[in-house]
């Protein structure tokens, strides 16, 4: 893999990891200064924009990667970091999906199930990506 292809990858699951868990954080767990307000904090829609338009960089990224790192690895037998890397691709499906289906449901129910699979998913993604990151590459 190209020292810019995996640039680009870290950069884009940087972006996306930290406006998603600023939006997250600002969306359900700050409290509102104003009891009227409509929203948690006055920068929480800037933030959910940023991530939704940040996103298609790391999807495009995890594509390339794909192609140029995991499939390589997984036909040279290769298993340094195997476990973080499976579990960083089993993670993307349900993180993706979510974060889509969430941005499209009108029934209340739904958005919430969309909610906690996508804030669950991306947040366990976030957390094994620095992981796979930080472990060495013989482990």
């Amino acid at each position: 893999m190209s020292r810019t292809a995996a640039w680009s990858t870290h950069l884009a699951a940087l972006a996306a990891g930290v406006s998603g868990l600023v939006y997250g954080w600002m969306r359900y767990f700050a409290e509102p200064a104003d009891e009227f307000a409509l929203v948690n904090h006055p920068l929480e829609p800037t933030f959910k924009n940023l991530h939704i338009l940040l996103v298609p960089l790391l999807v495009f990224t995890c594509g390339v990667l794909w192609r140029n790192h995991v499939w390589r690895r997984i036909r040279a037998g290769l298993t340094s970091r195997r476990r973080t890397g499976l579990g960083l691709a089993l993670l993307l499906a349900p993180m993706i999906v979510s974060g889509y289906a969430l941005q499209v449901s009108t029934s209340p129910n739904l958005r919430l199930g969309w909610m906690w699979i996508h804030g669950i998913s991306g947040s366990l993604w976030v957390l094994v990506y620095l992981v796979h990151q930080l472990s060495r590459p013989g482990e």
